[in-house]
């Protein structure tokens, strides 16, 4: 992830090269051996949108990581156009690099319409202000990575809430394994309802597989740990900015296998339940 919100946003302006067919560019000075999963699903976003009619919005995408990306060059992104029906529309995405598929999505799209409404309550955890800013933890954690995290994290602002268990609870594997942050773009984006997104997807794949971790005492970035995303769904339940606070309650109800299963409701700071995720990645442990 770039070290400003500028330049995820000018990750998400994918060069066209023929109809339905779009390259996507790398962060110039990232230091990762792969290609970020959440840069993947947010180009893939960015170039499903690009081929639907303007009065058809996403409302979900269901993607599988098949390959590492290949951080050193370009990754060419190829919409196949499913269906376009009355109400909703269908896309496929595959991303390709040196000739191999290294991610598949497929996204939905559906025009307004009005129906019944409910949602979930968002739990009541304070404001994004009194929570722990992710910097000023990892500095904590490893004052050596603070420089780095920057450079590769700072286009989002992220605060910690923490997992919402009592650390002398006496049956912790009888409560929810809970991780709860805040976070939106560290700047202001664009207007477009399609950049918002994208970026939101871009973070998505952020924290979500640690949650998996929490009952277990690691991070994600454990040396203990070999961590990957399998596969991710996002359903956007409602129009929202990603340059405003948004609430990521996740939790993991499930792990074995070396894989890890965690879900997410999304919510507004105004507490306005506006998406919902789910992630299976690998956490591997590391021997």
């Amino acid at each position: 992830m770039p070290a400003s919100i500028n330049e995820v946003v000018d990750l998400l302006d994918l060069e066209p090269l023929e109809v339905g067919l779009f390259r996507g560019r790398q962060p110039v000075n990232s230091r990762l051996k792969r290609v970020f999963g959440g840069q993947v699903a947010a180009q893939g976003t960015m170039a499903a949108q690009l081929t639907v009619p303007e009065d058809r919005h996403i409302h979900s995408l269901h993607a599988y990581f098949i390959l590492g990306g290949d951080p050193s060059i370009p990754i060419v992104y190829d919409v196949e156009n499913v269906r376009d029906g009355r109400s909703f529309t269908t896309r496929r995405v595959a991303a390709r690099q040196h000739g191999e598929i290294i991610f598949y999505m497929t996204a939905s799209f559906q025009r307004e319409e009005e129906g019944w409404e409910h949602q979930d309550a968002m739990p009541d955890i304070g404001v994004p202000e009194d929570a722990t800013s992710m910097s000023d933890l990892i500095q904590l954690i490893d004052e050596g990575s603070a420089e780095q995290w920057h450079a590769e994290w700072g286009g989002y602002d992220m605060r910690y809430v923490g997992e919402g268990r009592a650390a002398d609870d006496p049956s912790p594997e009888r409560v929810p394994a809970i991780q709860r942050m805040w976070f939106k773009a560290a700047g202001e984006l664009p207007d477009d309802p399609r950049i918002h997104n994208a970026a939101f997807t871009y973070y998505s794949d952020f924290s979500l597989l640690g949650a998996s971790l929490v009952p277990h005492g690691l991070i994600i970035n454990s040396p203990r740990v070999s961590p990957a995303s399998l596969d991710h769904t996002v359903w956007f339940h409602r129009p929202f900015r990603t340059d405003e606070w948004l609430l990521y309650d996740q939790t993991s109800p499930w792990a074995g296998s070396s894989r890890g299963f965690s879900t997410a409701k999304v919510y507004a700071q105004d507490g306005t339940l506006v998406a919902s995720v789910a992630q299976e990645g690998l956490i591997r442990p590391r021997r």
